[in-house]
Order: C-alpha cells, then sequence, then structure tokens
C-alpha cells in the first residue's frame, strides 16, 4: 500500500474519517450535545466542563481548542450548541471553523426554547448533515498528507525498551515520506530535555525547547512541588520505572531520529511535515486532545501498564512491550511488539509492524477504541474559574 484513504475537504486538507462533530461551547449545553449523538448514528460529540467563568488566555485556550477540534481534517461536519449566556462565543467559533469550508450550524438551548425543543432541532440538522457527509467517497492521497501525534501513558519498563523505540522507528519512516510527527507530554522530557535540544534544527527552537520547561518547572514550583528525582505516577512506579529522568529517557524514543523542526504550543496548528514537539501535559486525554486540535489525523499511544483511552476525533493506536498485559486487556490493544523483549524480533521489523498498523488505519480499519466507542477529550486549563 503506498497511500492512504482520504476525504478531501474544500480547504485542500485531507481526512482519514468522516465525523459529524456536535460542540457544546460550555457545560450547560452538555447533556443536549449526548442526547443528539445518541439519536442519531455516526455523530461525535465533545462534553467538557468550560466555557464559562473563565478569562483571559483560559478563556481562549478554551476556545482554541474546540475551535482545532472543529476544524481538524477528520471532521466533515460541525454542529455548534451554546446555551446562550456563556463566555465562548458560539458564532464566532463558527467563523473559526467555517475557513475550512466544511458545514458548519450554530444555535442556542436558550433560543429554541429549552432542551427537549434544541434536542429535536439538534436531531433534524445532524440527520440532514449526516446524509451529505455519507455521500462523500474517499480518495487515495499519499502519506505526505499524514500528521500523526506520539504519545506514552500508563508506561512500565517495557515501554522504554521496546514499545517506545518501535513506535520511534514508525514515525522516522513517515517522515521519510515526508509526512508530520508531533510529540508532546513537556512533563516526560525533564530530565532528558538536553537530548531533544541537541536534535533541534535551530537555535531559536532549541532556546524555545528548554524555556517550555523552564515555564512549567516554575509552575510545579509555585505548587510546591519538584518533578526531578522523583514523580512517576504510582502505576509507573508498579512497573518498574523510579525517576522521571529514567521515564523521560524511554519517553523521548517515541518520536525516532529526525531533528526537531519547531516547539509550538497547546493545541497551535501543527506544521505538515517533519517533526515538531508541542507544550503539553502528560496527562493523556489532555494531550491527545490538544493534539487532535492542531490537527494530528491520528495518535500512536504506547503503553506498558494498558489504557482503554481513546479521541473524539481521531483513530487512537494502542501499542505494548508488554505480552502479559496484551494478552489481558486485548480488546483495547492493537499491537505487540513484546518480541523485540524476547530477542526474536529487531527494532527495524517492530517499527514496520506499527507502521503497517498505521497504513491499515489511515485506509479505514478501526482501532480497538473506536469500535469500543472511546471518545475522551479534555481541555488542558490555565486559570482558576471565577
Amino acid at each position: 500500500m503506498t497511500h492512504m484513504m482520504g476525504y478531501r475537504r474544500p480547504n485542500g486538507d485531507v481526512g482519514i474519517r468522516n465525523h459529524l462533530l456536535i460542540i457544546p461551547t460550555v457545560i450547560c449545553s452538555n447533556q443536549v450535545c449526548n442526547r443528539i449523538m445518541q439519536m442519531v448514528p455516526e455523530t461525535v460529540a465533545i462534553p467538557h466542563q468550560h466555557g464559562c467563568s473563565q478569562i483571559g488566555a483560559d478563556k481562549e485556550r478554551t476556545f482554541e481548542v474546540l475551535a482545532g477540534t472543529g476544524r481538524n481534517p477528520n471532521v466533515g461536519g460541525v454542529i455548534i450548541i451554546s446555551l446562550g449566556c456563556e463566555v465562548v462565543d458560539p458564532h464566532a467559533l463558527a467563523e473559526a471553523i467555517r475557513p475550512t469550508g466544511k458545514l458548519v450550524e450554530v444555535f442556542d438551548i436558550q433560543s429554541v426554547g429549552g432542551s427537549v425543543k434544541a434536542i429535536q432541532h439538534g436531531v433534524e440538522l445532524a440527520k440532514k448533515m449526516r446524509a451529505e457527509l455519507d455521500a462523500m467517497k474517499p480518495e487515495p492521497v499519499p502519506f505526505s498528507e499524514l500528521i500523526i501525534g506520539v504519545k506514552c501513558g500508563g508506561s512500565d519498563a517495557t515501554s522504554g525498551l521496546a514499545s517506545n523505540p518501535a513506535l520511534g522507528a514508525a514515525a522516522d519512516t513517515l517522515i521519510q515520506q515526508g509526512g508530520g510527527v508531533v510529540i508532546g507530554e513537556t512533563t516526560e522530557i525533564i530530565g532528558a530535555e538536553h537530548v531533544l535540544a541537541s536534535r533541534c534544527s535551530t537555535q531559536e527552537t532549541t532556546d524555545k525547547l528548554y524555556h517550555i520547561v523552564d515555564r512549567f518547572e516554575k509552575e510545579v514550583e509555585r505548587m510546591g512541588a519538584d518533578m526531578r528525582g522523583g514523580n512517576p505516577s504510582p502505576g509507573n512506579i508498579a512497573g518498574g520505572l523510579s525517576t522521571i529522568e529514567e521515564k523521560s529517557l524511554g519517553c523521548i524514543s517515541k518520536c525516532g531520529n529526525a531533528p526537531i523542526e519547531g516547539v509550538i504550543e497547546y493545541a497551535e496548528s501543527i506544521p505538515k511535515h517533519g517533526l515538531y514537539f508541542m507544550d503539553s501535559p502528560g496527562n493523556d486525554i489532555e494531550c491527545v486532545s490538544g493534539m487532535a486540535a492542531g490537527g494530528a489525523h491520528l495518535v500512536c499511544f504506547t503503553t506498558g501498564r494498558g489504557t482503554p483511552t481513546g479521541s473524539a476525533v481521531i483513530p487512537v493506536i494502542k501499542i505494548t512491550g508488554n505480552k502479559r498485559m496484551f494478552e489481558r486487556m486485548s480488546d483495547n490493544m492493537d499491537v505487540d511488539v513484546s518480541d523485540m523483549l524476547e530477542g526474536t524480533l529487531s527494532l527495524e521489523d517492530a517499527g514496520s509492524i506499527v507502521w503497517e498498523e498505521i497504513r491499515a488505519v489511515t485506509s479505514g480499519k478501526l482501532t480497538k477504541a473506536e469500535i469500543l466507542g472511546h471518545t475522551e477529550f479534555s481541555i488542558n486549563r490555565i486559570g482558576p474559574s471565577l
């Protein structure tokens, strides 16, 4: 297979899925959005706890993540549902998405006349828009159009030894074909940031990488904590990891060996070609949601302990080097490269296995998370509630 199958959007972007996305601008419209999703097949909602009682950069972050998720190439159409009095402006949100040329509708619950009428109105819109999306046909697209995120969570000792390096080899393959890769998790490069800094293509990129690490550590110190010398999660410790430095050295191997072309902010648009670092938390769902908002088509997610996490608009491929966990959680795992630890599978061949899974998913194969309906979504918050 020399290409993937994609839906060409009016602005030239290509999606590997064709979602109808329902966006609540505020927590108050979550239930209406969820009910519409339940009543109209092949729609997805992104309920969240934000959109009101936010100010400044925090309000802007919520807006940008919602807008970026709506702009993601895997989304073919968007319905924005607001309460009618929140700080996130639903019409401004629609205008931020419309330049993509995709279908966008917006209404508020207060004007429509309450939850029941809003659900009825939303269902009518969703059925009409879904019919239009169903008429679209995917076409062959080169892998140079593909952007993947690389992420790890629920890590153990096998992550840094097997699944992360295997994913790194696959990431190198995509970059060699002209595609893009984004790595995040600022918390999980601490202690190994100098290794990534040595791979930055410019001094400006090096400086920005060090800046975002320093910025994060200052926030942690402000809260009276210290990241260095400890702080793996209880699951990481049970899996054999003792310090954040040890975890970080394994973590960074999942992005391969290409030079880092730039450092971008959380949910910022990801350039199409080459390797980039996104400033994002280690929290699985917040990190994946930020990558989706930045335009990633899918995320490859390594885990040793096991996690079911998926995403609302992008496929999440689960990769592990822990055979016992793979067998125990087979309904959640997609790829097993544990034979690397037995010495019967080379790094190159493990990378090829991961790459083949990426190719299959970009041509329509559903990940385990998609099959099970995992559509987790969460926005990384900055400030306090008012």
